[in-house]
């Protein structure tokens, strides 16, 4: 098992960044494979960046150059640094772990708007 904690969502205007963090209750060695996803209302869950314990990082075309994910080993935490912000980023963001992708976090929202 694997508990994952999210911060770091929040009000942010057109242009602006904001970084997410994701707490794991082990080791990122042991799990293998993290990422983000986000959920739109009335949309599917949206795959945005995975990473892996030895730091291999994909991207979805909607986030390249704009979102980088990144790991801090001694924390046991992956990041989403989310740059450049436009209102369409507007979603819940989930934090996933597990080669299976079969650990979620609670969510945190973000906002983007004027």
């Amino acid at each position: 098992q694997v508990q994952l904690v999210e911060s770091g969502g929040g009000l942010v205007q057109p242009g602006g960044s904001l970084r997410l963090s994701c707490a794991a209750s082990r080791s990122i060695f042991s799990i293998g494979v993290m990422g983000w996803y986000r959920q739109a209302p009335g949309k599917q869950r949206e795959l945005l960046a995975t990473i892996t314990s030895g730091a291999s990082t994909n991207y979805a075309d909607s986030v390249k150059g704009r979102f980088a994910i990144s790991i801090s080993y001694t924390l046991n935490t992956v990041y989403l640094q989310m740059d450049s912000l436009k209102p369409d980023d507007t979603a819940v963001y989930y934090c996933n772990a597990g080669r299976a992708h079969e650990y979620w976090g609670q969510g945190t929202q973000v906002t983007v708007s004027s």
